[in-house]
């Protein structure tokens, strides 16, 4: 192969090369490097305590909160518990939402409500200014939650937004649509669907999504994910038939 040729193929397959990993870092990964590497410098956590928080919140998920309601549909005074004190029935479950991480990390939330669904209401939560979520109890938000389509749209227009996961609501039934705030959380309590009478709480757990309680899905016997099977695309108000 002449010097010519190498160079050429050279350039061939820079050309194909994808873009460095550093190109594609966002400005809010930056800011979080540097906070994160600030608050280090300056003593206010040990890189080990960020790596146990870090693996922390990447496990958590809606787990405790499934098994909460299934108690809850089970057993009356539970959900009266879990609706009057929800913090409290929140630790029969295994969260302490003082203490949720168990290593001395508190939460930052002072409070936390849940939302009963009633065959004339049906809630569903959302953050209109950012994404404010219960993350002890659920986990961390998916990423449609974090939208602005979402946030901006479910207080406007909450049936057509439910429509549009597939929730199809009768009009007798009124939306609650539960704004999230910096200080308070909330999370459904879906009701119990039928022919599920007489399941165990583990089975009824496996039944109760994480869309579920959020409100944009109802649990259903067969559903254990939360894949969403139905969508249809986004439409502005003014253009649906």
């Amino acid at each position: 192969m002449t010097e010519h040729n190498h160079d050429h193929d050279h350039d061939h397959d820079h050309d194909r090369t994808v873009a460095p990993m550093v190109d594609e870092v966002t400005d809010f990964e930056v800011l979080e490097i540097a906070l994160r590497e600030l608050c280090i410098e300056k003593g206010l956590f040990t890189a080990e305590e960020h790596r146990l928080f870090t693996e922390f919140a990447e496990q958590i998920g809606p787990t405790p909160a499934a098994r909460l309601v299934a108690r809850a549909w089970l057993d009356p005074e539970f959900k009266q518990l879990a609706l009057s004190e929800p913090m409290a029935a929140s630790k029969e479950v295994g969260v302490d939402w003082l203490e949720p991480t168990g290593f001395g990390t508190p939460s930052d939330f002072t409070a936390f409500s849940i939302l009963e669904d009633t065959p004339t209401v049906h809630n569903v939560i959302v953050c209109a200014l950012c994404s404010c979520y219960p993350r002890p109890i659920l986990g961390n938000s998916p990423e449609w939650y974090r939208t602005p389509n979402y946030r901006r749209r479910m207080v406007r227009w909450p049936r057509q937004v439910l429509a549009e996961f597939g929730l199809y609501l009768p009009d007798d039934v009124a939306v609650r649509v539960q704004d999230s705030n910096q200080k308070h959380r909330f999370m459904v309590m879906p009701m119990q669907p039928p022919g599920t009478e007489g399941w165990s709480e583990d089975e009824l757990a496996e039944i109760i999504t994480r869309d579920s309680l959020i409100g944009v899905a109802l649990p259903k016997p067969g559903v254990t994910t939360n894949v969403i099977t139905e969508t249809r695309a986004a439409i502005h108000p003014s253009q649906d038939n």
